[in-house]
């Protein structure tokens, strides 16, 4: 006789699924703002953008994960931090045209539902959307074994946000004699992990060792420290300062970001020395033989946010972001769209 056969038996748990989502609900709750609508489970998430006060309110959206950083995460076994990644990685490239971000949805895949693992996640996502002020309203939690081995998983999360019409910020005023303004990064973010992590194998390292560009904690804690959050602090200048350009340092470093704002005929010229740079660089620098072009191509090098205003605006930039620095300036193109000298 053949053996009957369920979803279950297949891999997929759906009773377990219901219950995660349950116990996530009071994560998501906490998140609630102005425009916010009940409904966590529901086949959509709601927002109510009426209830906001825009003129022309046009939409932003953005949506990115947190690379094989996970690898390292899982062999902490510390989430949280996964979680605030991912927002992080989408509120902040909202922040770049002057978006503030209104929902966040997140997708978590993998080959057996963990809900402990998956929980520590969410918390970590709901901490990030409060600091912002951005409502978690939905997401998607697929079990899929057979894709995923046991114990692996993926994540990747999707913002909304919106910004005035005529508040977007593009870049295309950025002139010649404008300043560029530098706000540092936590560490890696979530960027890099591949090379990292092929550093970290050559030298022989484990996680749990103690750093060796930092003793007082782990590697693999230094290394799983989370994306810093700009939003608040440049929302918060944007209602008083203009703000010409804006550029979230991610994947492809300064040299595959910048470009993507300043202008043709603009060189954005950054100088060494005017920003800290944490030590987690000078060891991979050192440890992976890495070149300068290599450094700035693929880490944020410890900027993880630059604004480009105008010099008679500095001051009160500087004034209103105060772990903020003059870290350089732009010049009339006549080579590469960014120099660091």
């Amino acid at each position: 006789m053949t053996q009957t056969l369920s979803y279950k038996a297949a891999g997929v748990d759906v009773e377990a699924g219901d219950a995660f989502v349950s116990r996530i609900a009071p994560l998501a709750k906490a998140t609630a703002r102005l425009g916010s609508m009940d409904g966590l489970g529901g086949f959509s998430g709601f927002f109510d953008l009426s209830a906001l006060n825009y003129k022309k309110p046009v939409l932003l959206s953005a949506t990115d994960g947190v690379g094989t950083k996970l690898l390292v995460a899982k062999a902490m076994g510390q989430y949280h931090g996964i979680g605030v990644d991912a927002v992080a990685m989408c509120v902040n490239d909202l922040l770049v045209h002057g978006g503030e971000p209104l929902f966040f949805l997140d997708y978590l895949a993998t080959g057996k539902l963990e809900p402990d693992t998956l929980t520590a996640i969410v918390a970590g996502i709901a901490d990030a959307c409060q600091e912002v002020g951005c409502a978690l309203i939905g997401g998607e939690t697929a079990e899929m074994p057979g894709l995923y081995g046991h114990g692996d998983f993926d994540i990747a999360g999707f913002a909304l946000g919106v910004v005035e019409k005529e508040g977007i910020i593009t870049g295309k005023t950025i002139v010649p004699g404008d300043m560029i303004v530098g706000l540092p990064s936590s560490g890696l973010h979530a960027n890099g992990f591949s090379l990292v992590r092929a550093i970290v194998e050559r030298e022989g390292l484990s996680y749990h060792d103690p750093a060796p560009f930092d003793p007082d904690q782990s590697l693999g804690q230094a290394l799983l420290t989370p994306t810093k959050l700009y939003v608040k602090p440049v929302l918060d200048l944007l209602k008083t300062t203009p703000v010409k350009g804006m550029v979230h340092i991610t994947g492809g470093g300064f040299h595959g970001n910048i470009p993507r704002i300043v202008p043709e005929t603009c060189t954005a010229v950054l100088r060494h020395g005017t920003w800290e740079v944490p030590a987690v660089f000078d060891w991979l620098r050192a440890r992976g033989n890495l070149s300068e072009d290599e450094m700035h191509t693929t880490f944020n090098a410890g900027l993880g946010y630059i604004l480009i205003v105008a010099p008679e605006h500095i001051e009160a930039t500087l004034n209103a972001l105060p772990d903020a620095t003059l870290v350089g300036k732009i010049i009339p193109r006549d080579g590469p769209a960014v120099w660091v000298q």
